[in-house]
């Protein structure tokens, strides 16, 4: 397959004319970390984007910043980080459970993927940061959407598009973006001991309360001793996690009201600073699952009330699996043995009963060409989603079959 390295939108606008006078099909990623989730790609060309990078415009006062779309999340993280500001949704980096090293996803990658971690539950998605895109369609258009403010709604749209579209109707060279101000404390009330159906309930009751809890997760015994955060790794006991942040006082104090609300659930403790900041990294990041001998993982999201039951549904059809709760329930990340038949697809998607979807994140070559990764949609989706190719790639040249099967079958 021809490589072909891109610096500047020239480029991709010569690829594009390339492409579509010999109909050729294209690959398209940033740093190539993200390559692994949906089908295999079979293309004529492999078009890296990690060489279109820079940081363009900042404003902290204004809150935005625009950057090409090969740009490193750790190095928008650095210049964030020197004005006290940051990426509300939590980017992850999947690198690591993909098999690449660490600190290589593009903001591209995570914009276009539409990534976010254990802050979504509140701070909302990927998507929901996105203030613009620039870029090119599959018919060789140059196009720009969206706007540098929060008060000026145009072009949403297809800003909302191009998130989660995983390269298949356009290449996004340039985002802009909204960035907050970093809390100036982070802590972490743990309830230990509890029971899946008692977590769930817990999370509800905290992210519900008046104490603005930013983030719930609930680590069973096995995979809260991967955590890297010795308190939990010699606690042998399964651990419901509250992030809480702010100003110091108001940090204190909420944390003490939620410690208050969670007593009637099991014992609590609380976590500062650096062993916070890593428990909320290994949750967001799948790091339960980084193994050296890696298996199928995948991402469940269901209505958060329903995850208990969920689980219990899929107990009937799967014996041998790992998982871990995050956005209060409403999200939940399954780990299976290789030798799962069809990567445990039938069981995973019959136990959702009609509510919720999964998306198969980690799983060998072969098994991503043989079912569908992605939730199959219904053929009413099925047809938008087709119109909606038809308008921005109607040759099918980007990423053709990395979502969905032309027709839009699973």
């Amino acid at each position: 397959m021809r490589q072909i390295e891109i610096k500047t939108e020239d480029q991709i606008s010569d690829v594009l004319e390339w492409a579509l006078a010999g109909k050729h099909r294209l690959a398209i990623a940033g740093a190539g970390t993200k390559i692994g989730i949906g089908r295999p790609v079979e293309a004529d060309a492999a078009v890296r984007l990690e060489g279109l990078s820079g940081v363009e415009l900042y404003e902290p006062a204004e809150l935005v910043m625009q950057a090409q779309a090969g740009t490193r999340l750790t190095e928008i993280r650095d210049i964030l980080g020197r004005e006290g500001q940051k990426l509300a949704f939590d980017p992850p980096d999947y690198g690591p459970l993909l098999g690449h090293p660490a600190g290589l996803g593009t903001i591209g990658g995570i914009f276009c993927c539409n990534l976010s971690g254990a802050a979504r539950v509140k701070a909302g998605a990927a998507r929901d940061h996105l203030l613009g895109v620039q870029g090119f369609t599959g018919r060789g258009q140059a196009f720009k959407t969206g706007s540098r403010v929060m008060k000026n709604v145009t072009g949403y749209d297809l800003c909302k598009l191009v998130a989660g579209s995983y390269g298949t109707l356009t290449i996004a060279s340039r985002m802009t973006f909204k960035v907050l101000p970093r809390p100036e404390k982070t802590r972490t009330v743990l309830v230990f001991g509890v029971g899946e159906a008692e977590a769930v309930a817990a999370m509800r009751d905290a992210l519900s309360s008046e104490h603005e809890v930013c983030a719930a997760a609930y680590l069973p015994e096995g995979v809260a001793r991967r955590s890297g955060v010795s308190y939990l790794q010699s606690e042998n006991r399964s651990v419901v996690a509250l992030r809480i942040e702010g100003p110091g006082p108001s940090a204190e104090f909420r944390c003490v009201a939620i410690r208050g609300l969670m007593a009637a659930y099991g014992e609590t403790e609380e976590l500062h600073g650096q062993n916070s900041g890593t428990l909320w990294r290994f949750v967001g990041d799948v790091g339960a699952f980084v193994q050296d001998d890696p298996g199928v993982v995948w991402k469940v999201s269901v209505p958060p009330a329903g995850a208990p039951a969920y689980l219990k549904r899929l107990r009937e059809h799967v014996q041998d699996m790992e998982y871990y709760l995050d956005w209060g329930g409403g999200l939940i990340w399954i780990a299976l043995p290789n030798h799962t038949a069809t990567g445990g697809e039938y069981a995973i998607r019959q136990s959702l009963n009609g509510e919720g979807h999964a998306t198969l994140i980690r799983g060998s070559e072969s098994l991503r060409a043989s079912i569908a990764p992605f939730q199959p949609q219904n053929p009413v989706l099925a047809r938008i989603s087709e119109k909606i190719r038809e308008g921005f790639d109607p040759h099918r040249i980007l990423n053709p079959g990395r979502m969905y099967a032309f027709g839009g079958e699973g």
